[in-house]
């Protein structure tokens, strides 16, 4: 997965216009890149509140309330951080739907446990939280957009399956 598909994009920002949603980002591999990437499309204030590029974990305890024993326990790659990052953006912004992005973009921040690619993509609403494991295989670059298209993707998911 490299890149982020156009049409989908369009999907997205005409389903949430439709249903007058509003989303916010909490970004930390993806370092602004998925915000970047939904405010491409014109007419995006209608459901584009904010984005917080939350790359430390003080950013993330202090802008998003990640809990320190998560951090601590998990560690800032972890499932558990991306379900408190995008509740967390959800919930302080006062928004309909909060997305996450955490991992390690490469090339250098790896281990055997958590190797470079490694991304989790968190998705919440007020009904529920969803987070997805991804490992992608490109270089630094490739990997953030590949982030940004696989948090698309589960985010048209999500409007398609909520059709109301």
């Amino acid at each position: 997965m490299k890149g982020v598909n156009q049409e989908i994009l369009e999907k997205v920002a005409n389903l949430l216009k439709e249903k007058k949603l509003k989303i916010a980002t909490a970004e930390s591999c993806t370092g602004g890149m998925l915000g970047n990437f939904l405010t491409n499309i014109s007419g995006s204030s209608e459901y584009f509140d904010r984005g917080i590029i939350s790359y430390s974990n003080r950013a993330k305890m202090e802008l998003l309330g990640v809990s320190p024993e998560t951090l601590e326990k998990y560690g800032a790659v972890s499932e558990q951080t991306a379900r408190e990052m995008a509740e967390g953006v959800r919930k302080r912004s006062g928004v309909d739907i909060g997305i996450s992005t955490t991992g390690i973009a490469g090339p250098t921040g790896g281990t055997k446990d958590k190797p470079v690619g490694l991304v989790y993509v968190g998705l919440s609403t007020e009904e529920k939280t969803i987070v997805r494991k991804f490992l992608f295989k490109g270089n630094r670059i490739e990997n953030k957009e590949s982030a940004c298209a696989a948090a698309l993707e589960m985010l048209l998911e999500l409007l398609e399956g909520n059709k109301g």
